[in-house]
């Protein structure tokens, strides 16, 4: 039985997030659910665990749309419903970001 290791509660949201991952091209995936410490995406194609890159994703926070960009790891890559479920963990989360994320999942 495998153990969820999130750190943090997670909210569902399904909203366009670009990816830009080291050695790789730019691709477009979809949140499922976002955290203080991550986001979870659906992705076409499987994304290597350990693999760090750009992530950035607009986010509806009281309002107003709060842009994400943030340095993030592969945590996950598994198949489901005929696409990928890759969890990404944020890397050094700029003061804006960390608010936004705190506001949102509140």
């Amino acid at each position: 039985m495998q153990q969820d290791q999130r750190q943090s509660a997670r909210k569902v949201v399904r909203t366009k997030i670009a990816l830009a991952m080291e050695g790789r091209a730019p691709v477009m995936g979809k949140t499922t659910d976002v955290g203080a410490n991550g986001v979870s995406v659906s992705l076409p194609d499987p994304l290597p665990v350990g693999l760090a890159g750009q992530v950035g994703f607009d986010l509806l926070v009281d309002g107003v749309f709060a842009p994400i960009q943030a340095r993030a790891k592969v945590m996950y890559c598994i198949f489901s419903g005929g696409e990928f479920k890759v969890g990404f963990q944020f890397l050094n989360l700029e003061l804006a970001a960390v608010t936004a994320l705190a506001r949102f999942t509140r």
